[in-house]
């Protein structure tokens, strides 16, 4: 049956000199309909598959149809993209997936961090990205083209309260060349502009610690200002991928300046790379960078490089030198520093899926008939020991608690999986409170704090920090009677009288009396503050 669709209704004869009707309407008239329909019908099938082999020829994968897990490729930062400019031809932005397959950048936003996708961890994590797609930006620069020169620094940021200034750091955009030997950043700049010095020069200590004492053994290293790239070394070896320059030097083999004044700068430097970033450490530690590898493996798809034994010159298409940091195991809101706004829970996960803890979340106390919240008490053998542990231990035992005494150290994944299975992790004040950054979200740190007008060093050191981290937070000040300072100083002591006195010597006052003593805490005085950390866990 012929359609209605494509049908026009016939007319009656005209008149008498009416125009004549014409040849091909006579011809298809006398062509009999059943031949017709079946002419019609294997013309339109002819066209249909006319458009099927074409179509196949320009059919372009479509994201909808691609694997959800993303292999990371190429990140730069927001503020080190090579910018466009006519002159400059860049690559379309792709993302990467696990087929090897290409899709366009527009179809892909990534706003949280992603990180390496042979050091994943396989669990039950909820990630901090906002999905479960590991993406990178692929961002490659044509090798003929010339970008145009940017070097942008922050440099003596305080913090009005704070005791230490932040160390300078430079972001640099545009080709640059490392010369590890002559421990100098040349940056092809033809205008020249940047805060350099007469000789066009450039200098920064990158440890992120702006320490007067330590600053002198930390390697310094040079950015040089050349005209262009003739005036630098040639490229040895050429990168895809932007550098980040810093020192292992200062206080690190101390768990808390590792995370505060390494690791923690790093994550918030780099995490946007996701990966694709190189690594070039100064003051280069073995032991240390083999201490830290899964986390630094984490952060970056390539071998360390060794900036005092490296002898070739490396060129990238952009560098940074020095490293970001906020307080000591924070991360707060910032502009510059800290544009894609990460937090300390955020560094939490990210060690949780770089050493493979699984617990996200604490115990909580009810949802199971027997369950015992499990309490990690970290033992001290040098100072600040606390006497009577065992004491305090069997009171928590008989509060409900689950106890394990522990001496924090040794392997960092080992006693990282002992303190992500407690829901309550006690210590008395030091570096080994820093081992928080492993609990569970939602966990409890309970903290002694020695005599001697402790409340700052403990507020901003470990208290402020767990409440950043979404723990929840205990803290117990001993008495003069609980303090081993007792036996060394009489009452009228201003070690007693006025323990201000002792912070107004600086460090080296407060490292030999308050660092000095231990501690052995009243059980009684001490019970409520347990039944507290009890009462946090019902929440």
């Amino acid at each position: 049956m012929a359609s209605t669709a494509y049908t026009r209704p016939s007319k009656p004869p005209g008149p008498v000199g009416e125009r004549r009707q014409p040849r091909l309407a006579k011809e298809l008239g006398r062509i009999e309909p059943k031949k017709l329909g079946i002419g019609l019908v294997a013309g339109c099938c002819l066209a249909l598959l006319t458009y099927i082999s074409f179509a196949r020829l320009f059919a372009i994968y479509s994201p909808v149809f691609e694997s959800s897990s993303l292999v990371v490729k190429n990140v730069p930062p927001a503020s080190m993209t090579v910018p466009s400019t006519d002159g400059v031809p860049v690559q379309e932005e792709k993302i990467v997936v696990d087929e090897e397959k290409e899709i366009a950048k527009d179809e892909v936003e990534s706003k949280e961090p992603s990180f390496p996708e042979d050091a994943k961890i396989e669990d039950k994590e909820e990630p901090f990205q906002e999905s479960e797609k590991e993406v990178a930006v692929v961002a490659k620069l044509d090798v003929g083209a010339t970008a145009e020169a940017k070097i942008t620094c922050d440099e003596n940021a305080v913090d009005e309260g704070f005791p230490y200034a932040r160390p300078s750091v430079c972001e640099l955009t545009g080709e640059v060349r490392i010369s590890p030997t002559e421990k100098t950043m040349f940056f092809v700049n033809p205008s020249g502009a940047g805060p350099f010095d007469e000789n066009g020069e450039k200098k920064i200590r990158p440890y992120a610690r702006k320490d007067t004492f330590l600053l002198p053994g930390v390697v310094e290293v040079t950015i040089k200002s050349v005209p262009s790239g003739s005036a630098a070394p040639e490229c040895a070896r050429r990168h895809e991928v932007p550098a980040v320059v810093f020192s292992t030097a200062g206080y690190t083999d101390n768990f808390f300046h590792d995370n505060t004044d390494v690791m923690i700068p790093l994550f918030l430097s780099t995490a946007h790379f996701a990966g694709e970033v190189q690594f070039l450490i100064t003051n280069f530690k073995p032991w240390w960078v083999k201490k830290y590898t899964p986390l630094l493996k984490k952060l970056s798809n390539y071998e360390v490089i060794n900036f005092e034994k490296e002898e070739a010159v490396h060129c990238f298409p952009g560098g940074q030198l020095g490293l970001y940091r906020d307080r000591d195991l924070i991360i707060g809101p910032h502009p510059t520093r800290n544009p894609r706004n990460y937090t300390m829970v955020d560094y939490n996960r990210f060690l949780r899926r770089a050493y493979g803890l699984p617990r996200d979340v604490p115990a909580v106390l009810g949802e199971k008939t027997g369950t015992r919240p499990k309490m990690l008490m970290i033992e001290r053998k040098g100072t600040r020991k606390l006497l009577n542990l065992h004491a305090v231990a069997a009171l928590c035992e008989q509060l409900g608690f689950d106890v394990t005494v522990s001496e924090a150290g040794g392997e960092v994944r080992e006693f990282a999986e002992k303190v992500n299975s407690a829901d309550v992790l006690l210590a008395v004040h030091g570096a080994g409170m820093t081992n928080q950054i492993f609990l569970p979200t939602g966990a409890v740190l309970v903290q002694i704090v020695p005599w001697g007008k402790m409340d700052w060093m403990a507020t901003n050191f470990y208290g402020q920090p767990a409440r950043d981290m979404q723990l929840r937070y205990v803290e117990y000040y001993v008495s003069e009677e609980e303090t081993t300072l007792k036996h060394k100083y009489p009452r009228d002591h201003y070690v007693f009288k006025d323990p201000m006195a002792i912070h107004a010597q600086g460090w080296p006052g407060i490292a030999e009396i308050i660092m000095k003593q231990d501690v052995e805490v009243n059980v009684t005085r001490f019970k409520p503050f347990l039944l507290q950390a009890l009462d946090q866990l019902q929440d």
